[in-house]
């Protein structure tokens, strides 16, 4: 079993990119928040708890969260893989991932990181918000959510550097051109299904 963190700003193209590696390579895409709102509806023990939090406004505790992907890894044994799309966001959430990885006798093989630069993000979220009606549609906005994005999440891509699972990725190319340099890194591991 293949199991790959793509990871990236906002606007760095991860959800285009993520949909490319599950068709091409067969893996299970994971989704934090596709996972909470599928275990909310179906109104499942861990979804009753996680309504709790969302009805206050609340962020999800980690535990229930990996709860979700514990439940998701098993209801899937035949996966060739999992790709983590919007987790882990912080360090504590990589060790509690590793944590539950371990117990099912695998584990974070490469995380890739989509290198985009700045302004390259703020054009692309613009033009994303005047055709989506995105939220993220002013500069001050786009701005806050990239330091957001280095405060917060960049530390989750030093703690998979420090095992030698990182590998840095030119994301400002066409989304053809940055898809053949995240498969030259996945084909590493994994052939094309």
């Amino acid at each position: 079993m293949f199991n790959l963190i793509l990871f990236g700003p906002p606007g760095s193209g991860k959800g285009t990119q993520s949909s490319n590696i599950v068709s091409t390579f067969q893996l299970q895409h994971i989704s934090t928040g596709d996972l909470l709102r599928d275990e909310v509806s179906r109104q499942t023990p861990l979804g009753v708890e996680a309504r709790k939090y969302m009805d206050q406004g609340l962020l999800v505790p980690d535990e229930v969260v990996i709860g979700m992907i514990s439940s998701k890894i098993d209801e899937t044994p035949n996966a060739r893989g999992f790709i983590f799309d919007g987790f882990p966001r912080t360090k504590a959430q990589a060790e509690a991932l590793d944590k539950l990885l371990e117990f099912k006798n695998t584990q974070i093989h490469l995380l890739l990181s989509l290198q985009v630069p700045e302004e390259e993000l703020t054009r692309r979220m613009l033009g994303r918000a005047a055709t989506s009606g995105r939220s993220d549609d002013n500069e001050e906005v786009i701005t806050k959510r990239i330091k957001e994005y280095h405060a917060k999440t960049a530390p989750v891509e030093n703690y998979y550097d420090q095992f030698g699972k990182v590998e840095r990725i030119k994301g400002d190319g066409t989304i053809d051109d940055t898809f053949k340099l995240l498969g030259k890194e996945i084909e590493k591991y994994l052939l094309p299904a």
